[in-house]
């Protein structure tokens, strides 16, 4: 890989990999309003195994404080329930025929701490996955110069487009990261 392209290109994808990860994350903190986001890593006990939620139902959110959870199959509407009582979302499902409903109460302060916390960890891990991209981008650098592929003018060259598509990225998090705190904190 003796193209600066070729590598910035496989270093950006790696890098918004991270960044899609720390989207999910994200997704997955309550902040006070119902998002569909926040039920989908829910997984059900059905058909033998666990599933996804969103392969058993469909996710709605009727008002701002409220999911609905439409089950496809009746004899799994218990097990939708109790699946995303155990998921550790604080959330209290009521089940009306095949209708799950599941009401999103108000954030105390203490749990809003928390989710602040979580998300500035969650925002830590993906820097840490963005420098060990960098990482890798660097080493290549390096090994490209030792087998004389590439100067050590190009070096200088490809370490500080490396670093500054790192610095993007890191910065991207931090934006993430200051918009999930508003969100935290708003509601």
């Amino acid at each position: 890989m003796s193209d600066l392209n070729a590598l910035t290109e496989d270093l950006t994808r790696r890098m918004d990999g991270a960044l899609e990860s720390l989207r999910r994350d994200f997704a997955g903190l309550r902040s006070g309003r119902a998002s569909p986001a926040l039920l989908e890593p829910v997984r059900v006990e059905a058909y033998g195994g666990e599933v996804p939620l969103t392969q058993v139902g469909s996710i709605a959110v009727p008002e701002a404080r409220m999911l609905t959870v439409q089950v496809w199959d009746r004899g799994l509407v218990s097990a939708v329930e109790r699946a995303i009582r155990d998921s550790g979302l604080g959330l209290n499902p009521a089940a009306d025929g095949q209708t799950v409903r599941v009401p999103i109460p108000q954030l105390t302060e203490e749990r809003r701490h928390e989710l602040a916390r979580a998300a500035a960890r969650y925002a830590e891990g993906a820097k840490i996955a963005v420098r060990g991209v960098r990482r890798d981008g660097m080493d290549t650098t390096k090994n490209l110069e030792k087998k004389s592929e590439i100067s050590q003018d190009d070096v200088k060259v490809w370490s500080d487009a490396i670093q500054k598509l790192t610095d993007q990225y890191v910065k991207k998090i931090d934006d993430m990261l200051a918009d999930k705190d508003r969100e935290i904190k708003q509601v």
